[in-house]
């Protein structure tokens, strides 16, 4: 099949060498001339613009974003209405809300086109161990596309479904997340508590590589953190900041909107809004409400003087 992928960045890239590795040619459309280069050197086709990428396809079209959620996504989805055709599909594969996603669905339905929302998941090493794929939409454009989901997914039979309608895709991914953040959690919750124990000299690498086989808590997730300990286990370079890009929040918002209780993923969350405060208010304020009650002490920092509370 031709299918045209928008946004080359480290997903969006590899999923079109993949795509292209099984057969399937690929028109690729990205900001960054570099990275357009890039991909027509590895036997992609390249242009420059949305309409210039629309031509190149034949009908009907099959049009996959990869490209960041939000205005980034909501703008080119605008962008290619009125340039494809009746029966042409975009697919979204970005991570973008489950509710843009319904609400895009029946825009484009009223055009008489096709739009899918496929949560993605497989970061960097999809491009050689297949992505996860949830599927949301009509059912006749992800038989037509068919081809395209088995190639990218880790096996033609596994790895990729088609899990309900507009929106059930990235409201799947969305839960993945969540789910993804607390996982993460424990696990460096239970490397801290590892590596604090000085007096064992515990190696953190060497038990991370044996939970690895037989153990309850082997996963993907555990071989990337006995990789990481392997090559730098003190973490030397790495500031202790961690960055989201949204779907543990729409997550959580989700929990409370269902009235579902989510400790662990809210949790986790929020930990990792906590790892951006270097210089935090509320630890201060703790600290001084401690001395004030009880005369406990605290570290004072000598670049401003300790006002107690009344």
């Amino acid at each position: 099949m031709q299918l045209g992928m928008i946004g080359l960045g480290r997903m969006g890239a590899n999923m079109a060498q993949r795509l292209m590795q099984s057969g399937h040619e690929v028109v690729g459309l990205d900001a960054q001339p570099t990275v357009r280069e890039v991909f027509a050197q590895q036997g992609g086709r390249s242009v420059d613009s949305a309409a210039k990428l629309v031509q190149q396809l034949p009908t009907p079209r099959v049009v996959w974003l990869m490209l960041p959620a939000g205005v980034i996504t909501q703008t080119m989805i605008d962008e290619l209405l009125p340039l494809l055709e009746p029966g042409d599909t975009l697919v979204d594969g970005g991570n973008s809300f489950y509710q843009d996603s319904m609400r895009r669905s029946r825009e484009y339905a009223q055009h008489q086109l096709n739009y899918l929302d496929c949560g993605t998941s497989g970061g960097i090493w999809g491009l050689t161990e297949g992505y996860c794929l949830m599927i949301g939409g009509e059912q006749a454009p992800v038989e037509r596309l068919t081809p395209i989901f088995q190639a990218l997914a880790p096996s033609p039979d596994r790895g990729w479904a088609h899990v309900g309608p507009a929106g059930a895709g990235h409201f799947s991914k969305m839960v993945h997340n969540g789910i993804e953040y607390g996982m993460m959690q424990a696990l460096a919750e239970g490397f801290s508590i590892l590596s604090k124990k000085t007096e064992l000299d515990l190696d953190v690498h060497q038990i991370a590589d044996l939970w690895r086989n037989g153990s309850v808590v082997r996963s993907w997730l555990l071989d990337l953190t006995a990789s990481a300990l392997k090559d730098n286990p003190g973490l030397k370079g790495i500031a202790p900041y961690v960055r989201d890009s949204g779907e543990g929040r729409w997550a959580v918002a989700e929990a409370i909107a269902l009235d579902v209780s989510a400790p662990v993923i809210t949790l986790a969350l929020l930990e990792r809004l906590r790892s951006r405060e270097p210089d935090s208010y509320g630890d201060k304020l703790l600290a001084a409400m401690r001395n004030s009650f009880g005369g406990h002490a605290f570290i004072p920092d000598t670049s401003q003087p300790f006002k107690p509370l009344d």
